[in-house]
């Protein structure tokens, strides 16, 4: 196999059992590329293996809890080392509501594992042997939310705001090495995980479309990508009005 016009052959797809993680799996499944998919449940994980190889794609399932990042990262690199990684998706997530009795610290605990410690681990991993190859792209999953916290979702917005600092960082920090890095900061995407959200989601996005977003900005080697366009400009003005106005504001709109 060649690399194609991107440089990207051998894609990893973390949470690829999930709404967008499938999107983007099927999004890049095309002959002449290998995916590595990840996910929890082999079941489900089969099952999109098997789409994507029906579009002509290699597909290879991966089954890992992410709840320990360091055996994680043992794995992880077992697998790039066997077949060597051109662009990964850190895509992999929980997620948790407050429904008014407040967010426990067990639920906050799990979540920090598998959307920071996990996602780092996977980045920090891969980021190293990309950089020695001198060729790859991480592309880390973040959220509008990590603009500004939002009242229902403390730990998830918290987490959020962890990976799109930590991807900037790592953007400059790979510069001039060959390696790129694109935070992704989508809005509502239609998945299970937006189904248990409570709140309003105004301008969500099927995950197809999000993402061939996606990969329009990733092929673009865009260092950030946030959509849809009205929410990602309003949750950016909350990061830059005074902290009151900002607070006020997301009350008022019941997030």
């Amino acid at each position: 196999m060649t690399r194609d016009s991107n440089g990207f052959r051998t894609i990893l797809v973390t949470g690829s059992t999930g709404g967008l993680g499938r999107a983007l799996a099927l999004e890049y499944a095309a002959p002449g590329r290998t995916l590595l998919l990840h996910g929890r449940d082999a079941t489900v994980l089969d099952f999109v293996s098997a789409e994507c190889r029906s579009r002509g794609a290699v597909a290879h399932s991966i089954v890992a809890d992410l709840g320990d990042a360091s055996a994680w990262a043992r794995q992880l690199r077992e697998v790039d080392a066997a077949t060597p990684i051109d662009l990964a998706f850190v895509n992999a997530a929980a997620a948790s509501f407050d429904s008014g009795g407040g967010e426990s610290w067990d639920e906050a605990d799990a979540l920090l594992a598998v959307n920071v410690r996990a996602a780092i681990a996977t980045a920090a991993t891969l980021a190293a042997t990309m950089r020695s190859r001198g060729h790859g792209h991480l592309a880390l999953i973040s959220s509008l939310a990590a603009w500004h916290g939002l009242p229902r979702t403390p730990a998830y917005s918290a987490s959020k705001a962890a990976l799109k600092a930590y991807g900037e960082a790592l953007h400059g920090s790979l510069h001039g090495h060959g390696v790129g890095v694109t935070v992704v900061m989508p809005g509502y995407i239609r998945t299970s995980m937006a189904e248990r959200d409570p709140r309003s989601k105004p301008w969500m996005l099927d995950a197809g479309d999000a993402a061939r977003r996606i990969a329009r900005g990733v092929a673009n080697r865009r260092a950030r990508i946030a959509f849809p366009q009205p929410i990602a400009y309003a949750t950016h003005l909350l990061a830059i009005l005074p902290a009151s106005w900002s607070s006020w504001i997301v009350r008022r709109l019941r997030y």
